[in-house]
């Protein structure tokens, strides 16, 4: 290891090097007679800024803030209540936890860095004084600006972390003021450090003996303690408003942890291991040894680049020690070539070949997961989401999946490891102090980068909230067309995505705003480090203590460990960035299902098709009851209607039967088989539905009649169209049944789309029918078109049918009538019609003759001949009466 020579001796003070920040000591007077120096004449050496002019000045600014500062400090925090003294026991027992309400609190983490950097900096500066005084004296000097200034600055730092404590314990952040502590400190620095540096310009830096390394070194750490303590200034959110103490906000968060971060605004880093946990298995493809394989090359690859990494600055060195010596160093040259042809592409680009076809697993096999996931979640999920944030959502997350899981792999642990080599390499090829500069230089840089990306991290989520909300605003819009023309509401709809796209800009420019800064303090550090670097560098060399070939290899190093830590910047940023876009995705794991297949759970057997409603209750949620305690039968190959008005759990008692839902209470059985104890899958595959309004997949005819039943030959699917009175309709369009439907279905009628879905039933012939106003979209000529095909569909099988249109369902075998969640009436069209006025079905029945008049119905109005009246065709077929 080298060292410094000792310092040559001095006689005449005024010649003496300048010593700044604490100040440079004077010459030291023979004999060792102590000179109580007020500002000795070796501190106006070659200082561009006068010290005794300087540190009298710092201090007394620092006392001039700290007084007005620490007053203004005392006076704001007891007026708003947070300083109490005494306290009375009403406020001691709501306990000394008081929040600001609507206050932004600064994260944990930044608060734990602020409270060590003020403490390191009270003992650097207590250790200054102690320093001062012992080995000042012990040399004959005693320098009264510099201890002063010591002095004041200790005293002004305690009061300083005094104050912060009292508002962080009270308000979880800090104020203004107080940061304005640390800039004002900065300041005064700085000038020090205009002297430090204008000083090593001027003076042979041999004249430095170790006390002056100590003076620098404290001096170098402290300014950089109080460059993190401003940076953190800005980082950290400080009062945005502020509220007089209210005990009762006080009761209301108690139990609430006094740093626990607001929802939305947490480090992302907190969770990284749970996600990072996620996403191991695609690190490494279980059961795909290929792929494995191929992992450990690119591995392998990445490992022999950390080597070349060392072995290139140092064959640099080879080759201008050789040239030194006037030998031409052809093998060096060669291999050094060699060395660098491999780090500037070839193994980083092949092992990117290698990482491809792993990269393309993953991405597929991780959508394919969670598409599989999405289909597993509940129609209330599905009902409460926006399909165009989730789309969104979708897209970044897997696209991010990639660049993530290279980012750890190949930049992340490449720099991890070229940072271990270098510092253990110039420790021992150099000494401890070109080691202590690459940790320090590294560790600033990356406590820096974290510092300001987690800053950043409030501005990019609300970017990416904001471009959620944008799309799903576009895609609404467009989804619905035909709504906004209807409306004339074209300018409307302009002006709110103008205005999405307006606030989505000002959160991205706040996000790139921030960007640049983390770019200019990223290169500040690295500037220092190098000036630091090379001017000791270069000493060693003026010295004979390290050769030509040293210092080649010390720049190239340096440089090439630039680079990784600038990848470092990057790769933080965008694992923050892929992290937030994969958030809500990997969110979308944690979703549960609602409706889950039990463990052991059997496939559902039938028997013939008997539903029965036990005292059944469900509710949407609290205050939302759509079912009471009902109970109804319907006996295999008999069709029963639901009717009632809106509201009445109609539509709710269908979607308990396909068990979109679970019942909240009761039991629904088919064929004595509770719901709850079958496959989900082959419950469903029992039952068809033709919804009210169907919607269709944008794709061709033909694909979404086969849809039921995927493996239906053409003619099969013919069959079912001509049933469902549909095939003529279909051979007249130019490409018949090749013909692509529209997003929805929406280039299909509204009837058209209704036959095309019974078509669909048809084909997927089930056991059990379910009609949900299966002819609303239909007029009176289409309805009696596929009356013949309803009848065919429903025959000898249990049909469960919603109509609003009463005449529809005259000759139903069972018509329930609901109210309010429950069964109110049941019995056939005559049997509820013959009670009378006061039945609920009666007055449906009569309200529609009048609303919609005896020709629209086809009946008379008198009940007795309305079942008879051959207008009112009915649409189901009849099994013979049974209730």
């Amino acid at each position: 290891m080298h060292s410094f020579p000792p310092n040559p001796p001095m006689s005449d003070p005024s010649k003496s090097m300048t010593r700044m920040d604490s100040g440079p000591l004077p010459g030291r007077p023979s004999g060792g007679i102590h000179v109580p120096w007020l500002c000795p004449p070796g501190l106006l050496h070659d200082a561009p800024y006068d010290p005794c002019v300087l540190y009298p000045a710092a201090a007394l600014a620092l006392v001039l803030y700290s007084t007005i500062w620490g007053a203004w400090a005392w006076r704001r925090l007891s007026s708003l209540g947070y300083i109490r003294l005494p306290m009375s026991d009403a406020e001691a027992a709501v306990g000394d936890h008081h929040p600001l309400t609507g206050v932004r609190k600064a994260r944990p983490g930044l608060l734990t860095c602020i409270r060590w950097c003020l403490t390191s900096i009270k003992v650097l500066l207590a250790i200054d004084l102690v320093t001062l005084t012992v080995i000042g004296g012990s040399r004959g000097i005693w320098v009264g600006v510099m201890y002063a200034w010591s002095f004041v600055a200790l005293f002004a730092f305690g009061i300083n972390r005094v104050v912060f404590n009292e508002e962080v314990k009270k308000t979880e952040t800090f104020s203004w003021m107080t940061a304005g502590y640390w800039l004002v400190y900065f300041i005064t620095e700085s000038f020090a450090f205009s002297n430090w540096i204008m000083n090593a310009l001027s003076n042979a830096i041999s004249v430095i003996d170790p006390f002056d390394e100590y003076l620098f070194a404290s001096w170098m750490l402290r300014y950089i303690l109080v460059m993190l303590l401003v940076i953190t200034a800005f980082v950290v959110h400080p009062y945005t408003r502020s509220a007089p103490f209210n005990p009762t906000d006080a009761q209301a968060s108690r139990g609430r942890s006094a740093t626990a971060d607001a929802p939305g605004t947490a480090s992302l880093m907190k969770s990284a291991t749970a996600k990072l946990r996620t996403l191991l298995p695609f690190l490494w493809p279980v059961n795909r040894p290929g792929l494995q394989i191929l992992v450990g090359l690119a591995l392998v690859c990445l490992f022999a680049g950390r080597v070349i990494v060392v072995l290139t600055p140092m064959q640099y060195k080879e080759i201008l020690n050789e040239l030194t010596e006037y030998r031409f160093p052809t093998r060096s040259i060669l291999l050094f070539c060699v060395f660098r042809f491999m780090q500037s592409g070839m193994l980083s680009n092949l092992q990117s070949f290698l990482w491809l076809p792993v990269g393309q697993y993953t991405t597929r096999h991780l959508s394919v997961r969670m598409f599989q996931h999405l289909h597993s979640l509940s129609l209330r999920w599905h009902v409460n989401r926006k399909t165009g944030e989730v789309l969104r959502v979708l897209d970044r997350g897997t696209s991010s999946i990639v660049s993530l899981l290279q980012m750890l792999l190949f930049t992340l642990l490449p720099v991890i490891a070229d940072i271990s080599i270098a510092i253990i390499y110039f420790i021992v090829e150099f000494d401890i102090y070109f080691g202590v500069i690459v940790i320090v230089t590294m560790a600033a840089y990356i406590f820096l980068t974290v510092l300001i990306t987690e800053w950043r991290t409030a501005f990019r989520r609300e970017m990416i909230e904001l471009d959620n909300r944008t799309s799903q605003i576009g895609v609404d819009s467009l989804l619905n067309y035909e709504t906004v023309k209807y409306y004339g509401a074209e300018q409307f709809e302009i002006q709110r995505y103008d205005k999405a796209i307006a606030n989505y800009n000002k959160a991205d420019f706040k996000s790139s705003a921030s960007l640049q800064l983390l770019n200019v303090s990223q290169n500040l550090v690295i500037t220092l480090g190098l000036l630091v670097g090379l001017l000791l560098c270069a000493y060693r060399v003026t010295h004979h203590q390290l050769t030509v070939g040293d210092l080649a290899l010390f720049v190239t190093y340096l440089l090439q460990l630039a680079g990784p830590l600038n990848w470092f910047g990057t790769m933080y940023r965008v694992i923050q960035q892929n992290f937030i876009d994969m958030e809500k995705l990997l969110a979308l794991f944690d979703e549960d299902a609602d409706v889950k297949d039990v463990p052991g759970a059997k496939p559902m057997v039938l028997q013939g098709g008997n539903v029965e409603f036990h005292d059944v209750s469900f509710s949407y949620g609290e205050g939302q009851t759509a079912l009471r305690n009902l109970s109804l039968n319907i006996p295999a190959g008999k069709t029963v209607a639901l009717v009632g008005e809106s509201g009445g759990g109609k539509s709710t008692l269908l979607k308990l039967l396909f068990r979109f839902h679970d019942v909240s209470s009761g039991t629904i059985t088919i064929d004595g088989q509770d719901l709850r104890q079958v496959t989900q899958t082959s419950l469903r595959q029992a039952i068809g539905v033709v919804p009210q309004d169907p919607v269709m997949f944008n794709d061709t005819l033909m694909y979404n009649i086969r849809y039921a039943r995927p493996t239906a030959s053409d003619e099969e699917v013919y069959a079912a169209a001509r049933a469902a009175q549909i095939h003529d309709k279909i051979m007249t369009f130019p490409k018949a049944y090749d013909t692509v439907v529209g997003e929805r279905g929406l280039r299909l009628s509204g009837g058209e789309r209704q036959r095309v879905a019974i078509a669909r039933t048809i084909l997927k012939n089930p056991s059990l029918i379910l009609l949900d106003e299966a002819t609303s979209a239909l007029d009176s000529s289409t309805e009696r078109l596929i009356q013949a095909a309803l009848q065919d569909l429903c025959k000898d099988k249990t049909t469960l049918v919603i109509a609003h249109r009463l005449s529809t369902i005259m000759s139903a075998d069972a018509i329930a009538v609901l109210k309010s969640g429950q069964v109110v009436e049941l019995g056939t069209h005559e049997e509820l019609l013959a009670k009378g006025e006061g039945g609920l079905y009666h007055e449906l029945w009569h309200k529609q003759l009048r609303n919609e008049g005896a020709v629209g119905l086809g009946v008379s109005s008198t009940p007795q001949s309305a079942a008879a009246s051959p207008a009112a065709t009915p649409v189901l077929p009849h099994h013979g009466h049974h209730h």
